[in-house]
């Protein structure tokens, strides 16, 4: 288990870039949709947006590839009256900024990073929702401090080693043509758009989901997500998942919901949600017959229901 934790503070408005601050206060087109005011953190110097709302038990919603904190704004809005919501952007994604050394956007540095603003915050007792890769890093932070994670909602995910990658997937990951398609074309963030979900998106969905990937620098994350699917021992991201996946036992017995878009191609049902029920037999299920890999998007009041019902239970 890695030990060099990054050096991090907490960091007011004045503190923040302006050019950085003025994007996150821009909000075209979504502006009704995202109305949560900015929060930021530096972790080995990068600086990180996150959102904090509501008083009460915390919640740590964690997003995946192509997303960002918008991704969870229904979530925040409703149970904001009765929780403390933090949504996080990762490092490259939403608000947050965007270097572009490719060795910093592996799986370790993304929970390191996510460790970092729990510590800076000093949460306890969390409830953690995942999503895509969020799952995977959100699973791998609560690992490393356990002591701090008390429940778990996770939803079209993974945090185990597979080999099911589907094929758009994969080629996205070869040399030259995936990074064109991904950087230079965008094509794998405004696919999603129409991928991910069963019911099409709204016009300020598809803004705020799109916004923060409008040029070849600021898709490097995007990009590095897809090039980060640790499929072989070889890879830079393999010892970090096998070591998630070896963690995942410490909470076999802990309170968990899992929630699934059974129309999602990605995070397939028969491969992870199977592999989730295996491991936490204790687990409750949710299956969303209609919904696709944005669950949120495709079944947001089946979503809050269930989670609400869950967090009250």
């Amino acid at each position: 288990m890695p030990t060099n934790e990054p050096i991090a503070r907490l960091l007011t408005p004045e503190q923040i870039d302006p050019e950085l601050r003025q994007r996150a206060e821009r909000r075209d087109g979504f502006e009704d949709e995202y109305p949560f005011a900015s929060h930021w953190f530096e972790a080995d110097g990068h600086v990180q947006h996150y959102i904090d709302e509501g008083r009460g038990p915390v919640l740590l919603m964690v997003h995946g590839n192509p997303t960002w904190s918008f991704a969870w704004r229904r979530l925040v809005k409703d149970l904001s009256r009765d929780y403390r919501v933090i949504a996080i952007d990762h490092l490259g994604c939403g608000f947050s900024e965007k270097p572009q050394d490719r060795n910093i956007y592996t799986l370790n540095e993304h929970i390191q990073r996510l460790a970092s603003l729990v510590r800076l915050l000093n949460l306890q007792q969390i409830t953690l929702f995942g999503h895509d890769w969020g799952g995977a890093i959100g699973m791998g932070c609560a690992g490393r401090m356990a002591d701090r994670f008390q429940r778990f909602v996770l939803m079209n995910t993974g945090a185990f080693r597979s080999q099911a990658i589907p094929f758009r997937i994969a080629i996205c990951r070869i040399p030259l043509l995936g990074t064109l398609g991904d950087r230079g074309l965008n094509l794998f963030a405004r696919a999603a758009l129409t991928m991910a979900v069963e019911k099409p998106l709204s016009p300020a969905a598809r803004a705020g989901f799109i916004a923060p990937y409008e040029s070849w620098t600021h898709r490097i994350a995007v990009h590095e997500f897809v090039q980060d699917i640790p499929l072989k021992p070889s890879h830079r991201s393999y010892t970090t998942l096998t070591e998630v996946e070896q963690s995942l036992e410490q909470f076999r017995d802990h309170p968990m919901q899992l929630i699934w878009g059974m129309k999602d191609w990605c995070f397939t049902p028969g491969n992870f949600l199977t592999e989730f029920r295996r491991r936490f037999p204790k687990a409750l299920s949710l299956e969303l017959p209609r919904a696709g890999h944005y669950v949120f998007e495709d079944a947001p009041d089946e979503l809050l229901e269930q989670a609400r019902n869950f967090l009250d239970g």
